[in-house]
Order: structure tokens, then sequence, then C-alpha cells
């Protein structure tokens, strides 16, 4: 299970500058305070909840208002996402390592999973995401926009594994 980043605690984007972060510190502050609970007539654990709630509104303001152990945050998060994403992939595949099949309308790419059914991807998904194939025979290749190259997520039909398609794009 994933714990909730500082940034989710104070309720705002990873992108937000310093004053968005404070004015929303401010105001979760104002309202969790445990001096401001104990006027209200809300049961212990209300307060117990609010208590804990306060303290990781104030360790996430305490990280995220300084500038370098934001950017020391910032790297350990996306770090740590990398990790999860890798864990979650069982393998990495290039268009090479797809079979092909075409239907007159699209091309379809897969590749046999381990569990016996398939990851999958047709040309139509793969153009939504700014890639359009090119079929030369028997190599396929991607062509992109911005010509950069990138990956795609699979999901396999049956099982929970998940293969990464990276697209190398191809130079005009």
């Amino acid at each position: 299970m994933l714990q909730e980043t500082h940034y989710e605690v104070l309720n705002v984007k990873e992108d937000s500058s310093y004053d968005e972060i404070r004015t929303s510190y401010r105001s979760a502050v104002l309202s969790l305070h445990p001096d401001k609970l104990l006027s209200t007539s809300e049961t212990s654990s209300v307060n117990q909840r609010s208590g804990d709630r306060f303290l990781k509104v104030q360790k996430a303001w305490e990280i995220l208002s300084n500038s370098s152990s934001r950017l020391s945050y910032d790297n350990e998060l996306r770090n740590s996402r990398q990790d999860i994403l890798a864990a979650e992939v069982a393998e990495d595949l290039s268009l090479d390592d797809m079979a092909v099949e075409d239907d007159g309308e699209a091309l379809e790419l897969f590749y046999q999973c381990r569990c016996g059914d398939y990851f999958s991807v047709d040309s139509f998904e793969l153009q939504q995401m700014g890639y359009s194939l090119l079929r030369e025979g028997s190599t396929i290749s991607a062509l992109n926009v911005d010509a950069l190259p990138g990956s795609v997520i699979l999901p396999c039909g049956s099982c929970s594994l998940k293969a990464r398609l990276v697209i190398n794009v191809y130079d005009n």
C-alpha cells in the first residue's frame, strides 16, 4: 500500500509554488489545530485522528517549505515511483518482439505472456498516444510527432502481469 505523499497531505499538486503550499498549510493548520479541537464537543477518537492529521500537516510543511529538503523529497518520491513501476513490470519488450496481425483496419501487436494469454496493443491505441506505426514487409517501426522514444505498459489479458513496450521512434 502506498503512503500518502506530503503533497497529498497538504492537498496541493506536486508542481505547486511555495505560496500555494503555504496557503494550503495555513488552512489545514487552522482547521486541525489541537487548541481549536479542544473547544469543540467532538469525541476523543475524532480529536485523536485530527491530532494525527495535524502532525502529518506539520511534517509535510517542514519538508516542502524548505527548497533543499523539497528537492531531496521530490527525488526520493520519483525514485520510489520508478521502483514500484519496475517491480510491477514482468518484462521489457520492443516492437521487434511483438507479433503483428493486420486486420485491414489496424495493426494488432501482441506478445504471449507466461500464463498463456497475451499482452496486446493496436495501432489505434498507439495513435492516440502520439505514435504512428509503419509497416515495411515484416518490419514494424514507430513514428512520433515529438520524435522522442517512449514506453507503454501493457497488461496481460488474464493475469496480473504487465509488460513495458519500449518504443524507439523512427528518424525521418
